[in-house]
């Protein structure tokens, strides 16, 4: 049983630190996600929207002190109720997701090993049982080191983890696994191989036959039935492929000129995704990166999610010579977690992002 317990011990540890740790290296992605379980569609909790930062880093970081609490061996019985009560809060938001289907991911790795609902509930109820396996033998787990020196690990790891959530809001993640990393070529990233699996759909028709319903549930082929047609209902019963990026658009008056645009030698792309909420300390600096830019031999863009009124007096009010365009305020925060960011781009191919704090760290060359 001791064994079994240390085993046990170790693998909910490790995941605890790991999950914490992912998420921290992008705690305004973790944030976007748990304003979307605020937002009127899912729990209607938008009083708690401007808190969403503050407790998403909170919350990364308890489930990192808690992990290594859980290896120490610290103070066992308080550790234990407290990864208890995390991990049904985190069942009850993945089940609630899966169910209703109203947060497609959790963000529970973030972006470094995307989840489906299900998955992630189930990810949630296996940690569940293995934390109650821990509570039912919590005699069996030891202190690796005395109360003082776990007392001095943890504080270290407090502040350690503060720094870095203060280092990458105020900078970049430092890794970064989205769909949008530099490297990338959007158009290669929005392409579907030909050899791609396809998705597939049943289709439940309904007939009136003698009087009386019946559903006849094909693949897509329109039954051969003697009966009046009432209706039809279609479900997805197994994904297709779907490219890494399929949701970036740079339009301008109603038209996506995306594959125009993407086709210039030497892009810079100003991302904004809500005017609004951006800087003043980042805007400032806009005027002096586009001459730079231009001077180069780039094409200067703004991509934002705001109306074209408010692009439009924000130009006026910093001095910004270039056009914006327009797309989803989602993708634009997946591309950069920075609001403003620029991102420069030649041939489509993604080659430096940078937070407006890190401007002077861009190379027009």
């Amino acid at each position: 049983m001791k064994s079994i317990i240390t085993l046990v011990r170790i693998i909910v540890g490790a995941l605890f630190i790991f999950s914490g740790l992912i998420k921290l290296n992008d705690p305004v992605g973790f944030a976007f996600k748990l304003e979307e379980y605020f937002s009127p569609a899912v729990f209607d909790l938008s009083f708690l929207m401007p808190m969403a930062l503050a407790l998403a880093i909170i919350i990364v970081i308890v489930e990192v002190l808690l992990g290594l609490a859980l290896l120490l061996g610290y103070k066992t019985k308080l550790t234990l109720w407290l990864l208890l009560v995390m991990i049904i809060f985190f069942t009850f938001l993945t089940f609630y997701s899966a169910y209703f289907n109203k947060v497609t991911d959790c963000g529970c790795f973030g972006d470094a090993i995307p989840l489906t609902p299900w998955e992630s509930f189930t990810k949630d109820v296996i940690l569940l049982v293995l934390i109650l396996i821990l509570w039912r033998g919590r005699k069996y787990i030891t202190p690796l080191v005395p109360v003082m020196k776990s007392n001095i690990v943890l504080a270290i790891s407090l502040v350690l983890c503060f720094w870095m959530a203060y280092h990458v809001y105020n900078h970049l993640p430092l890794k970064d696994f989205r769909a949008y990393k530099v490297g990338v070529n959007i158009e290669e990233g929005m392409s579907i191989p030909e050899d791609a699996s396809k998705a597939i759909y049943e289709y439940a028709w309904k007939f009136d036959i003698n009087g009386e319903e019946k559903v006849i549930v094909t693949q897509g082929e329109y039954p051969d039935v003697d009966g009046e047609f009432i209706g039809v209902e279609t479900e997805e019963v197994q994904a297709g492929y779907e490219p890494p990026i399929h949701d970036f658009t740079i339009e301008q008056n109603g038209n996506d000129q995306a594959s125009l645009i993407l086709k210039e030698p030497k892009l810079a792309m100003i991302i904004a995704y809500d005017l609004s909420q951006g800087k003043a300390a980042g805007f400032s600096k806009l005027p002096d990166v586009t001459k730079k830019a231009e001077e180069a031999g780039y094409k200067v863009i703004g991509m934002s999610a705001s109306s074209i009124e408010h692009a439009a007096a924000l130009s006026a009010q910093y001095k910004l010579s270039f056009p914006f365009y327009f797309t989803d305020a989602t993708t634009l925060k997946t591309i950069i977690r920075s609001n403003p960011g620029v991102v420069l781009l030649k041939n489509g191919t993604i080659v430096q992002k940078e937070h407006f704090n890190d401007i002077d760290n861009l190379q027009f060359d």
